[in-house]
């Protein structure tokens, strides 16, 4: 694990089976600074998991060549949307990923209106929720009121690797609730090419581990 921004030591991605960014996006994204979109697009070319985590899912509309190939789909600023809302997840694909996970609801800054590759057949959406009309914030959103939304999805790259995305994790609580946290460790082992078991991963976590090791933000 590397934390507060990119690894500083660049054998921290040798030999993986699958790398989990989950960090600033957008115009501040860390892949897309100089020198470290073409780290990624080796481990990428070896078949190497992919998978982003919230705001790690948003990129510049300029990198989305890139991004599609190598995630399936994005949070593209202007026309995705970032509110907070109750995601009532009522029901789940069958796929390794949702191995164990029952239905739930849990209010998070869901990202949604995610630009996909068109007409992609490789798409799986992994979670869908439909959001109030009144949180969607950008025209392109407003379109489609109404219209239920994938805030979670698999990707079968044309390379053979695997990809996850997932617009949750805004609130750090949210990661005490075990069918949100196996959803994602599910994804993570699934992306790496490891079997994710028939229940789904272990996933068993004190409760008061919720609250150990949070850095001290202060005051807002």
């Amino acid at each position: 694990m590397a934390r507060d921004g990119w690894p500083k030591n660049p054998k921290t991605f040798e030999n993986a089976a699958a790398v989990v960014f989950y960090m600033d996006g957008g115009g501040g994204h860390p892949i897309i600074q100089k020198g470290r979109r073409e780290v990624v697009q080796k481990l990428i070319d070896q078949k190497v998991g992919f998978v982003n985590l919230h705001y790690a899912v948003e990129y510049p509309k300029s990198q989305s060549k890139h991004v599609l190939a190598w995630l399936g789909g994005y949070y593209e600023t202007g026309f995705s949307t970032n509110p907070h809302w109750d995601a009532d997840i009522t029901s789940l694909p069958e796929h390794p990923i949702t191995r164990g996970v029952k239905p739930f609801k849990i209010r998070d800054e869901w990202y949604f209106n995610i630009r996909f590759r068109p007409e992609s057949k490789d798409v799986t959406p992994i979670l869908k929720a439909t959001p109030p009309d009144g949180v969607r914030g950008t025209p392109a959103a407003k379109k489609n009121k109404g219209r239920e939304e994938v805030v979670a999805w698999a990707f079968n790259r044309a390379d053979g690797g695997r990809s996850f995305g997932f617009t949750g994790g805004h609130t750090h609580r949210n990661w005490s609730n075990p069918d949100f946290r196996r959803l994602v460790v599910n994804a993570i082992l699934w992306s790496a090419g490891v079997e994710v078991p028939k229940d789904g991963a272990p996933v068993k976590m004190d409760p008061d581990d919720i609250n150990r090791n949070l850095d001290r933000k202060g005051r807002r």
